[in-house]
């Protein structure tokens, strides 16, 4: 047996690769190239190519399948295929139809996306965000904002079927594509748009139909062309949205009231149709005069009243009423409410009417201020209780007042509004009528005397007799009178010796004489001394009976005077 050494073995090998590589090298295939191939069998899972390599290439027959091309080709055609590896790592050759066709489709896209070309291509399928579109075997993707103009409730009229798009992006790295459908859509109407509007003249009247409303106007499509109808040009008279008036698909004339040449938008108009009513009603009404009117409208600053057909004004919220302010004006009227209204000023340019609903009332003001004045009683109730006042409804008028706590007792304390209550019926006095501000200042304390008044001609140093309410450590309470003012004199000025200083010397009911010692009127505050007056009995004392030379005591010279003045003692 003839044995063959390894080194023969390897140069064998050697050269069996030289001349494998020097055909190869000859037949010009390339891995990642496309190379035309014969189609050598055609079975159940694969399609068999031939090549003139050392092996065929085997195709899965999905590849045919997704382009229906497995039912065009027979045995012996002639396909592209990309060669993807010349010898695996079985040592077949691996092919690809599918990424051929892919390959090719993609030269051809980027070739038409630099030249700026439609192509055509089939949405196969639906995915995140859009479609999938099939383009000569080149997958690409279609957001679904740009697949209509508008958006559409069903695609599946635009499934499977030619269309055209228009390249909008091509990333290499990613293999991705971007198309349009939209754009495609745009240019078309664009083109019929312009040629519509080229026959169309501002001043036309033309049919349209009501293509979408909303809260501020309608669309009218004309012929294939959409023109705003603002809710302004709908009616002479107000209206709040357009679906009053209008419906959708409804048919209608109208008239061409502008035309952008820039934007190419068209404006139009239904209330240009017909005459002005507002200039020829208009010079019927004469200011200062009352009407009769409807409320149509009612807002946050007033409310829309019309006086007939295509003639309206604004009745401004402090136009509603005399005596209720800053209060919201569907408060006090109401849409459809009958109402006199007067005019107040006209603007013909401006088409502005001002009316007014309280100046055809009786003013409240006027009758109060002729039935009325300041220093008058009048009776009232309880309407509202703040932290500073009350505010009382006048009874037989529609007016309100004010009552500040402070003219509520003489005392002048905010405690004393804890003793009202809301409804409760009150007399007071009318301290002030303001009709420039219309506010009416009421008073309760002015019903009775003041209590102050007792010292109105009193001034310092003067001498006043006060009765004993009551005593504390502080010392004693007194009054000038039954209802005067209640006057603190502190324990020491009670008397001019220490010891007889005890507020417990004094009880409820003794009369005694002090000396004002303060006094400020506007204030309301005095302050009281008996040790003053005291000092200056002692003064008036010594001057007149005796003096420190004559050798009388002081206790001689004043026992009778102070055992005269001296309150009783509390038993």
């Amino acid at each position: 047996m003839e044995v063959i050494s390894k080194q023969e073995k390897s140069k064998s090998h050697q050269e069996f690769q030289k001349l494998l590589s020097e055909d190869l090298g000859n037949r010009k295939f390339k891995e990642g190239e496309i190379a035309i191939g014969t189609v050598s069998e055609i079975g159940k899972k694969f399609v068999f190519v031939e090549l003139g390599l050392k092996s065929e290439g085997a195709i899965p027959v999905e590849e045919f399948k997704l382009t229906k091309e497995l039912d065009k080709i027979k045995v012996g055609a002639k396909i592209e295929v990309l060669l993807e590896k010349v010898e695996n790592f079985s040592g077949d050759v691996v092919v690809s139809r599918e990424k051929a066709r892919k390959a090719n489709s993609w030269k051809k896209m980027e070739k038409a996306f630099e030249a700026k070309k439609e192509v055509k291509g089939n949405i196969i399928s639906k995915c995140k965000g859009g479609f999938i579109v099939d383009v000569d075997a080149c997958l690409c993707f279609l957001p679904g904002s740009q697949v209509d103009i508008r958006p559409l409730k069903s695609y599946d009229h635009l499934m499977n079927q030619p269309q055209v798009f228009e390249i909008c992006k091509i990333d290499k790295k990613r293999a991705n594509i971007v198309l349009s459908r939209r754009a495609i859509m745009e240019k078309i109407r664009d083109h019929d748009r312009h040629k519509i509007i080229s026959k169309l003249n501002e001043g036309d009247i033309i049919q349209g139909n009501v293509k979408n409303l909303t809260e501020w106007g309608a669309f009218i499509d004309l012929d294939g062309v959409d023109a705003l109808l603002h809710i302004t040009d709908i009616s002479w008279s107000r209206i709040n949205r357009p679906a009053e008036l209008l419906s959708l698909g409804q048919s209608l004339k109208v008239k061409i009231i502008k035309i952008d040449p820039d934007t190419k938008k068209i404006s139009v108009g239904i209330k240009q149709l017909t005459e002005d009513p507002y200039l020829k009603a208009i010079n019927n009404y004469e200011i200062g005069k009352n009407y009769n009117a409807v409320v149509t409208k009612v807002q946050d600053y007033g409310c829309f009243a019309k006086l007939e057909d295509g003639l309206e004004g604004l009745i401004h919220q402090s136009e509603l009423s005399w005596t209720k302010k800053n209060i919201h004006p569907g408060k006090v009227l109401t849409t459809t409410q009958k109402i006199q209204v007067q005019i107040l000023e006209k603007d013909i340019e401006k088409r502005r009417l001002s009316l007014s609903h309280k100046k055809t009332l009786a003013n409240p003001w006027v009758q109060f201020t002729e039935n009325h004045k300041e220093g008058d009683q009048i009776n009232g109730t309880v309407k509202n209780i703040t932290d500073y006042a009350l505010f009382i409804s006048i009874d037989n008028s529609e007016l309100d007042g004010m009552v500040h706590y402070k003219d509520l007792d003489w005392t002048e304390k905010e405690t004393e509004l804890e003793k009202y209550k809301k409804n409760q019926k009150l007399k007071l006095k009318i301290l002030e009528i303001n009709r420039e501000k219309e506010k009416i200042r009421l008073g309760i304390k002015q019903l009775a005397q003041d209590p102050f008044e007792f010292f109105s001609n009193k001034k310092v140093s003067d001498i006043v007799t006060a009765i004993v309410n009551f005593s504390n450590n502080s010392g004693i309470y007194v009054n000038t009178g039954n209802k005067g003012p209640s006057i603190l004199i502190k324990k020491n000025q009670l008397a001019k010796e220490a010891e007889n200083a005890r507020p417990s010397r004094f009880a409820k009911g003794d009369k005694v004489d002090a000396m004002i010692v303060g006094l400020d009127k506007e204030k309301r505050k005095v302050v009281l001394s008996i040790k003053a007056l005291e000092e200056q009995q002692t003064k008036e004392a010594v001057k007149k009976y005796g003096s420190t030379d004559s050798g009388a005591l002081l206790g001689d010279i004043l026992g009778p005077l102070l055992k005269k003045n001296k309150p009783k003692e509390k038993k």
